[in-house]
């Protein structure tokens, strides 16, 4: 029976009423692990939920879900899930764990951790369950705040460098929320938090910001429709500023306008001043939106002078609506041209532009 199938099991027929719990798909979401590691926690080491409704259906609490994030927390620094285990239990119970769940996991443990079904057992009967729900100590290991709860998912899974379940929870946020959504309340918070904890660290969280951001790039690539087609005098230009390599929020807005059947024309990072007037003179775009993460790279002068290009026949001359975007133009507004300070607001004011 494959993944999605049990999922669908979990949620179907003898299911739990709402509101008595999670299923082991919504779990598996909600941690950023595969369906298939959550239940091989649950067989080989006891770590399932207090309580079963229709014979195999299984519905998580919230005491359920706590163990299983200080699980997730426990692997995610390297500790084996065999000891990981043994810690989280012995901490539920105030008493030592199982003494045989002390060595590290057999191999076929870990390969149904990598989401290869084998059959397990769990040994011996699991430990007393704490009667009332506690207080998960487990997180993400980044400092979130207030955010939704599938930023700690995409986190935990961009900590283990997990490609197949990030893609997954990437994918089903942009699905579930849409893009301007997901990228806004779920992927730019969770981006953020992985920075502050390599500007925080040495450093040393450099290959998880690496990870994450190259995931979300696939991510908005997978669920972009196909360029659309020119239409003379409505398409929108976007580029980085010469010396700017931050390109993903870029990359959000052009999904987001391909999205809504807007020609887009993408030339990303660091693109040196001539490419960019040739390039804005061959497309005759509506509108030029220019990014500059940093203060050291926005340049008033060249936003300024690609808002002063014209084309067209004379007599008709057009010139392209210049947006100045991203936190580089902070205090470096140049006057006369829109700066949009969120993805929703560009992309509404860049509509506004073609539809004229």
């Amino acid at each position: 029976m494959g993944v999605h199938e049990r999922d669908s099991e979990d949620r179907g027929r003898g299911g739990a009423p709402a509101g008595v719990g999670l299923t082991t798909g919504e779990v598996a979401r909600r941690l950023g692990v595969a369906p298939t590691t959550v239940r091989t926690w649950d067989r080989r080491y006891g770590l399932g939920p207090d309580a079963h409704t229709g014979g195999r259906h299984r519905r998580w609490t919230a005491t359920d879900v706590a163990r299983l994030e200080r699980m997730c927390a426990l692997t995610a620094t390297g500790i084996p899930p065999a000891e990981a285990a043994r810690t989280v239990l012995g901490e539920a119970t105030r008493e030592p764990a199982p003494a045989g769940w002390a060595s590290p996991a057999p191999p076929e443990a870990a390969a149904e951790e990598a989401g290869e079904a084998a059959p397990g057992r769990k040994g011996t009967d699991a430990p007393p369950r704490p009667s009332a729900p506690a207080r998960s100590r487990a997180g993400s290991g980044l400092r979130l705040g207030d955010v939704r709860q599938e930023c700690k998912g995409i986190a935990r899974a961009a900590l283990r460098l997990d490609a197949a379940a990030l893609d997954e929870l990437l994918e089903t946020a942009i699905v579930e929320h849409g893009l301007v959504a997901a990228w806004t309340e779920v992927i730019m918070p969770t981006l953020q938090a992985v920075g502050r904890k390599w500007e925080s660290s040495g450093e040393k969280y450099v290959e998880v910001e690496h990870f994450l951001s190259w995931h979300v790039s696939g991510a908005l690539r997978r669920g972009a429709p196909p360029s659309a087609a020119d239409r003379p005098g409505a398409t929108v230009v976007l580029a980085c500023v010469p010396g700017e390599n931050h390109t993903l929020p870029l990359e959000v807005l052009a999904a987001a306008l391909a999205e809504r059947g807007l020609p887009v024309r993408m030339f990303g990072g660091a693109l040196p001043v001539e490419s960019l007037v040739t390039a804005v003179r061959r497309t005759g775009p509506a509108a030029v939106g220019l990014w500059a993460q940093s203060r050291t790279t926005a340049s008033r002068p060249l936003a300024q002078h690609v808002a002063a290009m014209e084309w067209g026949v004379r007599g008709a001359r057009r010139k392209p609506v210049v947006l100045t975007i991203g936190p580089g133009w902070t205090g470096r507004t140049v006057t006369g041209l829109p700066r949009p300070t969120g993805l929703a607001e560009a992309v509404a004011l860049l509509e506004s532009v073609v539809s004229r």
